[in-house]
């Protein structure tokens, strides 16, 4: 699996595999979620432009998964992790977050952050496999309280900070 910046022309094809994985919240009950807009391609362009929006690729270049980060603090914020059905459960996932650990040390962040469902298995449970820890209130820094405001519509389905150290 090879791992390299998004391409503009690429950007479509991330809200395709956003589309794509976003389905599987469908079966958790979790609907809105699932029929959620992806990210819109002026946002997908200010990651993308800034070096930010890595992707996995296929035997032929095409992307399959993407990953979106953004320094918040002294850590490095994954803003999005998604996988396109068809490569999930092979590592991809991982694979990304492990390159983002790599920049992330390489930029001299302390460590990589995110915000995701405390109870769904592919989300908390699948990061913690991961390496990430369960930040509690006290651990969160100005631009994680951020973060939460910012993503508090979704505090319903149970949300959870993360981060794992570098």
């Amino acid at each position: 699996m090879r791992i390299r910046i998004a391409r503009p022309d690429e950007l479509p094809l991330l809200q395709d595999i956003e589309r794509a994985a976003g389905r599987c919240f469908h079966d958790v009950g979790m609907p809105e979620i699932a029929d959620d807009d992806p990210p819109s391609l002026e946002e997908l362009r200010r990651f993308q432009g800034a070096g930010l929006a890595w992707v996995a690729v296929d035997d032929s270049d095409s992307p399959v998964a993407y990953l979106l980060a953004e320094p918040i603090d002294a850590a490095l914020h994954v803003e999005q992790v998604s996988v396109h059905p068809d490569a999930a459960r092979r590592g991809v996932g991982r694979a990304l977050l492990e390159h983002a650990a790599g920049v992330a040390r390489e930029s001299g962040a302390t460590a990589l952050t995110l915000t995701t469902f405390a109870d769904v298995p592919w989300n908390a449970p699948y990061y913690e496999r991961c390496g990430f820890r369960r930040l509690g209130e006290g651990e969160l820094t100005p631009g994680l309280r951020a973060v939460r405001e910012r993503e508090a519509v979704l505090e319903r389905w149970g949300r959870v900070c993360m981060g794992r150290d570098l």
